[in-house]
């Protein structure tokens, strides 16, 4: 459990610092190029190692605590904010990241390690035609759609990917896990959710974003993990658990609408 703890912890450190560089990257070159910025390329890596490090912690901890856990990436966008870019703090900000970090300690104590148990029937088939809708839907709105459509689909990509790799990793080993058709929908999810993520940034303030992408990618795969992939909490830690998750998005709320966010997003000048 220790092991799984500290990749979900890394997933965050990672995914933090690369919204800072990814943020910056796509101001700097605005729609499809913006894959093509140096910094939006290393955030991308950074992502790719982030997820992999969370893809370990899905293999042992229940979506709803790896969710949680990395929702709080937007403290590390806070602290690197205040230290790089020079962001002032506000007294709520300090108090958001000791509440969350407090939350996710209830979280992590009341879940426990819950290897992935094997999906019921029709989990894939159903994970594969909700890939193929979010593909279709990224794809239609990436033109022209306004940047709450692009962060409501950017994070069900996101939660979409981790649903399918819960359920993916009750297969077995990691070879198993790449060539099964949940692969499929890893992907498909994960590249909405880049690429999504990237038009909305382009599109909104990164406060935003980073807040509703917050919101979506800890109750949606929760939920989905709770009622379908068997995750469970441990017995007396409920109502614990349940408050630890809604303080812990609620300060994340607050630390994504903190200056650091402004910061962020004047930073290519």
């Amino acid at each position: 459990m220790t092991l799984a703890l500290l990749a979900a912890v890394a997933a965050a450190v990672g995914y933090g610092v690369s919204t800072v560089l990814e943020a910056v990257g796509a101001r700097r070159s605005p729609g499809a190029s913006a894959l093509r910025q140096p910094l939006v390329l290393g955030a991308l890596v950074l992502d790719g190692a982030a997820w992999l490090a969370s893809l370990l912690a899905l293999d042992r901890l229940p979506l709803f605590a790896v969710q949680a856990i990395q929702a709080s990436s937007v403290v590390v966008v806070v602290v690197l904010a205040r230290i790089v870019l020079h962001a002032p703090t506000r007294r709520r900000d300090v108090v958001a990241v000791a509440v969350v970090v407090a939350a996710l300690v209830v979280v992590a104590l009341g879940s426990g390690e819950q290897p992935a148990v094997t999906p019921p029937t029709g989990f894939t088939t159903g994970m594969l035609v909700a890939s193929a809708v979010l593909a279709v839907a990224t794809v239609a709105a990436y033109a022209r759609g306004g940047a709450l459509v692009l962060t409501l689909l950017a994070g069900l990509g996101y939660s979409g990917a981790a649903v399918a790799a819960r359920g993916a990793h009750a297969s077995g080993d990691l070879l198993a896990t790449v060539t099964q058709p949940l692969a499929i929908a890893i992907v498909v999810c994960g590249a909405v959710g880049v690429l999504g993520y990237l038009r909305a940034l382009e599109r909104g303030s990164a406060s935003g974003v980073a807040a509703l992408s917050s919101v979506i990618e800890v109750l949606v795969p929760g939920v989905v993990g709770v009622a379908v992939l068997g995750d469970t909490v441990r017995h007396g830690w409920v109502v614990p658990v349940a408050l630890a998750v809604v303080a812990a998005v609620a300060g994340c709320v607050v630390l994504a609408q903190s200056p650091a966010g402004v910061a962020a997003e004047a930073a290519d000048g």
